[in-house]
């Protein structure tokens, strides 16, 4: 393989920001191997290349996380970059999302990558390199009303990979989390998107005034998902990727917001929260 060229594993390439992702690995010089449900969908969504391998994956099934990766493994021996890139939304008011739906929501979302990041670390562990991307959010950094499911599978995302990281580390292997803000992806779109049926009087104004807005939004948000993905290769292409990366000024705004609320919140009680400790200590 030349000298530079890395083998990428994408998943959720059918479309969205997956389909972006692969086209700037193709074009920056990469092999990729790009996975969905469907991998005719994924190959005719990003386009003939030589260095394009459509793959079939589940990502809540770890079988099918297993043999995507062996197929990674068969056509090109070895895993570089993993962008864990595969999700959905579920919205809706917490009381109104069903346990079911909510499962289903982290299932996706974390357990999705989990599965996918199981089967490759073993290959970059034994490469004593790599780099594994997970896509997160702003909904990873902030909650907000109307996605508690999504914010806490995204929430819990951040979480494993801050964990993960030191563990990995020592076998050359780096993580990177991505937050994008909102950017004009297929998210907000019905193949994405699934709203809870109303079903309590309490919430059902506030439900259609932010489902009218939100389906408003869609096709409109500011951000260029084709921009991300250029910067997202360039980035995965240095020689120390950024643990955490706040794509889009909005993105920057809201972790810098986050920020001082934490530093807000830690000492608002100081006097209070520094007393606890056993008089004896």
């Amino acid at each position: 393989m030349a000298q530079g060229k890395k083998v990428w594993m994408i998943t959720g390439a059918g479309r969205g920001m997956g389909v972006d992702i692969t086209k700037a690995a193709l074009v920056a010089g990469h092999a990729v191997v790009a996975t969905g449900r469907d991998p005719q969908k994924v190959a005719d969504a990003v386009g003939a290349s030589d260095d394009l391998l459509a793959v079939a994956l589940d990502v809540t099934d770890p079988a099918s996380a297993a043999a995507a990766v062996q197929a990674a493994l068969d056509r090109f021996g070895r895993v570089d970059v993993l962008v864990n890139n595969a999700g959905n939304f579920f919205a809706g008011f917490f009381e109104e999302i069903p346990a079911d739906d909510f499962r289903a929501q982290i299932e996706t979302n974390l357990f999705g990558q989990l599965n996918v990041a199981r089967e490759v670390l073993p290959v970059m562990r034994a490469q004593r390199s790599g780099l594994i991307i997970s896509l997160s959010s702003l909904a990873g950094v902030t909650g907000s009303a109307f996605t508690s499911a999504y914010v806490a599978s995204k929430f819990a995302v951040e979480g494993w990979m801050e964990s993960l990281a030191p563990e990995v580390v020592p076998f050359g292997i780096k993580t990177m989390i991505v937050e994008p803000g909102f950017f004009r992806t297929a998210l907000l779109s019905p193949e994405s998107t699934t709203y809870a049926e109303p079903t309590i009087d309490d919430y059902a104004e506030s439900t259609q005034q932010t489902v009218a807005a939100w389906k408003q939004m869609n096709g409109q948000q500011g951000g260029d998902p084709a921009k991300l993905a250029a910067a997202l290769v360039q980035l995965a292409s240095s020689d120390e990727p950024p643990v955490r990366w706040a794509a889009g000024a909005d993105a920057v705004q809201a972790l810098r917001e986050k920020a001082d609320e934490l530093r807000e919140q830690a000492v608002a009680h100081i006097e209070l929260s520094s007393s606890l400790a056993h008089s004896d200590a």
